[in-house]
């Protein structure tokens, strides 16, 4: 028996988010249902980040413990033929058997885009958000600095949250134009559930003037969801880096 471990992408907008649900499709599944029938054992992967639905992601991280005698290195190309379009296994190696990767220390890199012009595009409608509202970065930037370190994120942690803790670290957090798109990039130890996509809700309402960066600050001690600014669509947030401190 070993450990697996591999590197996936995919296109979230088609999915019920990656985790295993009855009568959905979910990235999960897809994985569960391409292993089994390739390594004709009954396989059920351990995810790292269980992404909602709509979000994608370059680099989110699965393994899974086999009896095959396939070399790690050769599975990315048996079972990318046996996906769909929208998910690939982008790497993939054996690990100790211990490694599980909620439980290791890691860091995640998230980014949201935001298509910030007059009219929207339709090759960029799957993977950013769309508004038409002139956006100040200069002032988001402002408010973001203010969210980086340690802090209690209950103002930006979705209700539906089973989390024991709401303190996280946010390690980096930029805001930057791109073009016509503003980039969100955030870097953190882990994330509460849509604590990415509120973050971006409330820089946002910040960027149009509803909110002064300094709030921010006010946002974060009042540890109450409604303090904060909308939850950002979906559509616009990607997993794009994810490192381990230890794997083997």
């Amino acid at each position: 028996m070993k450990r697996v471990k591999l590197t996936v992408a995919y296109d979230g907008t088609d999915f019920h988010g990656w985790q295993l649900q009855p009568g959905v499709r979910t990235v999960e599944g897809e994985l569960n249902r391409a292993l089994t029938l390739l390594l004709q054992e009954e396989i059920q992967v351990i995810g790292a980040s269980r992404t909602d639905c709509g979000v994608h992601a370059l680099c989110n991280v699965a393994v899974f413990d086999t009896d095959t005698r396939i070399p790690a290195q050769k599975l990315p190309y048996a079972l990318n033929v046996r996906l769909p379009e929208d998910v690939r296994i982008r790497g993939a190696r054996e690990v100790d058997a211990d490694f599980h990767p909620r439980r290791c220390k890691s860091r995640k890199t998230y980014e949201y885009r935001i298509l910030n012009s007059r009219f929207p595009l339709p090759t960029k409608q799957r993977y950013s958000h769309f508004t038409y509202v002139p956006l100040d970065v200069e002032r988001m930037s402002r408010a973001a600095a203010f969210l980086v370190g340690e802090h209690d994120f209950a103002s930006f942690c979705a209700a539906a949250s089973t989390a024991e803790t709401t303190v996280r670290t946010i390690y980096g957090l930029s805001v930057e134009k791109e073009g016509e798109e503003i980039l969100i990039r955030v870097s953190g130890s882990g994330f509460l559930y849509n604590m990415v996509r509120i973050i971006a809700g409330t820089l946002m309402e910040v960027g149009r003037g509803r909110m002064e960066p300094e709030q921010v600050k006010e946002i974060l001690a009042a540890e109450n969801r409604n303090a904060a600014g909308p939850t950002a669509p979906a559509r616009g947030l990607t997993l794009v880096r994810y490192e381990f401190e230890q794997e083997q």
